[in-house]
């Protein structure tokens, strides 16, 4: 256990450099800010007006700022929707392979062990990062004011990135894995996203520093920090020959937990946290909370993957570590829930008229709706029953899908417009796009955990057998399917709102020429 200790040592480390960090930012006056900071998003005279929905009538300073570095970061945000439709469509039928067991059983390539693994790594390496890098660089140089610098690096690091997630997928095809859930690309690959990643963050954070605002908005907070925390996570845990034995489960739950919370949770929040006010056009109901909503989730987030080994061969005070910690998360998930949502009630009106803010809004009470279930199946009470059943993709698919996706939806949406200089050709389809996701992970995740319960009930009892468990969660599991047809029809429906947007620039520059 000694290596176990170590490896605590270190994550504690890091944890009180984050504290250290709070109190240099105290000290330099970031943290207890007056609230006209929260202006920081707006030019002068924008505050108390919404953000005008047609490009046209934008400010020129804007415009300029979304251009700065127009093509890499469509390039990102195009690659990103690519592989969701393929992500999803594996997604798909691996949830039809759970009811339909022998549906293209003929084809090996296309099992379930495969497929599965193929979903999760391309919905993680490959949609959520790729959307949220590319958002990323969009919001960096509109919050520094000031263009997005050293461009050309970051096409190079997407080309570099795609090339290492089709890498990764075949070796998965080819049985080249390191086997560990959210770690199945093999460790060369893993060198490359590395790289890629890296080349990233160089171009943002110099943006950064050459920015002559007084005061860098919350947003700015959450996206530099993933950035700082995404790297530590993934070089850790990727160094395998560390971590052996049990000592490997701490380290993988440590990293499926953490990439959630600690690299695309910060880039959701940092998206909401930019445009509820500015499509509402007024400042969020309180600027203080949502710092401390920001240091609340670096101090209590690190440890809280072990609640997912309850039960396990672990030292009891490092599953009380976790569980104290996940509980812990309430303080500032309310904090960001209480600013997320009095914001939005005092301008209900614009949620009816805008589109995009009915993904962000919705993505928020759902990142309070699973934050909130993440606190309550750390409990040993509640986790004896959940544990090993379909309730964790339940939680799973409500974080990842019900917020963060449908938060980057909306900023998609939000964004290609104003780097493009057009309108969306049918707005009719953006807000199809939004009922039919948010409807579809509604029905897939309320399936899910309805038949996670009633699986974990009939795991427990003595005189149940393993087949009934699984018997009786077949009709949830038809449901999710439902669910998830659902959620890839808004996916074509993006994909088909985007090429439109791109073919109608195409066919304007031709007529002009």
């Amino acid at each position: 256990m000694d290596s176990q200790v170590a490896f605590l040592i270190l994550t504690f480390a890091i944890s009180v450099t984050g504290m250290a960090a709070f109190v240099v930012a105290l000290i330099q006056k970031q943290v207890l800010v007056p609230p006209e900071a929260a202006l920081a998003i707006f030019s002068d005279g924008e505050a108390g007006e919404p953000e005008p929905d047609r490009t046209s009538q934008m400010s020129k300073k804007w415009r300029e700022l979304d251009r700065s570095a127009r093509f890499p970061i469509m390039f990102f945000l195009v690659s990103s929707i690519i592989w969701l439709l393929l992500g999803s469509f594996l997604g798909l039928l691996a949830s039809f392979k759970l009811h339909q067991p022998t549906l293209l059983d003929a084809y090996d390539f296309l099992s379930f062990g495969k497929v599965r693994t193929l979903h999760l790594n391309i919905i993680a390496y490959g949609w959520l990062s790729f959307a949220g890098l590319g958002l990323s660089l969009w919001l960096v140089p509109r919050i520094a004011k000031v263009p997005l610098r050293a461009g050309g690096v970051l096409t190079v690091a997407g080309v570099i990135w795609n090339i290492g997630v089709v890498l990764g997928c075949l070796g998965i095809l080819h049985g080249y894995s390191d086997g560990l859930e959210w770690l199945e690309f093999w460790w060369p690959i893993d060198i490359l996203l590395a790289v890629a990643g890296a080349m990233v963050a160089f171009p943002l954070f110099k943006t950064v520093l050459e920015s002559k605002e007084k005061h860098l908005y919350v947003t700015l907070w959450y996206v530099l920090a993933a950035f700082i925390w995404f790297p530590v996570l993934f070089v850790i845990a990727n160094t395998h020959f560390l971590h052996v034995g049990a000592q490997q489960a701490i380290a993988n739950w440590w990293f499926a937990h953490n990439v959630l919370g600690l690299w695309v949770t910060p880039l959701g929040l940092g998206i909401i946290y930019y445009l509820l006010p500015k499509i509402i056009g007024h400042p969020v109901a309180s600027y203080q909370l949502s710092l401390f909503g920001f240091w609340g989730l670096a101090l209590f987030y690190s440890q809280v993957g072990g609640h997912h080994l309850i039960g396990s061969p672990l030292p009891t005070w490092l599953i009380n570590l976790s569980i104290v910690m996940s509980v812990g998360m309430v303080v500032p998930v309310v904090t960001v829930a209480i600013n997320h949502h009095v914001t939005a009630y005092r301008h209900f009106k614009v949620l009816k008229e805008s589109v995009v803010l009915r993904f962000v809004v919705f993505g928020a009470m759902m990142y309070t709706l699973s934050s909130l279930q993440g606190c309550l199946h750390s409990s040993r009470t509640f986790n004896y029953v959940s544990h090993f059943t379909h309730w964790t993709v339940s939680h799973a698919h409500l974080g990842l899908y019900g917020f963060t996706t449908m938060v980057f939806f909306g900023g998609i949406y939000f964004a290609m417009p104003r780097l493009l200089g057009r309108d969306w050709t049918r707005p009719w389809l953006v807000n199809a796009h939004f009922w039919i996701a948010a409807i579809g992970v509604l029905i897939y995740t309320i399936a899910l955990g309805i038949g996670g319960v009633f699986q974990g009930m009939a795991l427990r009892d003595p005189a149940g057998s393993f087949q009934a468990s699984v018997e009786v969660t077949l009709p949830y599991l038809i449901g999710r399917s439902f669910g998830g047809t659902m959620m890839l029809l808004s996916h074509l429906i993006l994909a088909y709102n985007v090429g439109s947007l791109l073919w109608a620039g195409r066919r304007g520059r031709k007529e002009a020429a």
